[in-house]
């Protein structure tokens, strides 16, 4: 059979479309593991001052066998850059390099079993976190006897800065 011209733009015009897409595609696929909703919530995430809402840091949350830990790799603003409020070894450390969440294992979807520490007054309570919204976001919540506190930390894909920097 014959191609007539009309068969040969046509097939052009299709692979042209397809390799657009893959152009589109291809880039974003390193981040869908990330953005998994039952994976590891590992990357860099956004945290957020619980009482103002304001931006607050960048924690990276890495896994190793099995157990994550986050650690404040970023300030977003112009507050303390220490742990004033701390006891014990991190006490007036820089909270740039910091743990501030550890210990943390798979529990079903979440991860949970470890701590998490509050810099602005130096106390500790046990963490857990769950992935939400196809894992753009993290629900971390901290919690002491009866009372417990959630935020929702949002995530921060490869190769973006963090947006709403509130430093002058």
């Amino acid at each position: 059979m014959f191609r007539t011209d009309a068969h040969t733009t046509a097939r052009n015009t299709v692979l042209a479309l397809i390799a657009a897409a893959l152009a589109l595609t291809i880039p974003a696929l390193p981040a869908l593991p990330a953005m998994a909703g039952s994976g590891a919530p590992t990357g860099k995430w956004r945290t957020f001052d619980p009482d103002t809402g304001a931006p607050k840091t960048v924690v990276e949350i890495t896994e190793a066998d099995g157990t994550l830990t986050g650690t404040i790799v970023e300030l977003l603003d112009d507050g303390e850059t220490v742990c004033s409020a701390c006891k014990g070894d991190r006490k007036d450390q820089p909270l740039v390099g910091m743990t501030i969440l550890w210990g943390l294992t798979k529990d079903g979807e979440a991860w949970s079993g470890g701590t998490i520490l509050r810099p602005a007054n130096g106390k500790t309570a046990n963490a857990s976190l769950e992935l939400k919204e196809d894992g753009s976001k993290l629900e971390v919540t901290g919690s002491k006897g009866f009372m417990s506190r959630s935020q929702t930390w949002e995530r921060i894909l490869e190769g973006t800065k963090p947006a709403f920097d509130n430093r002058s």
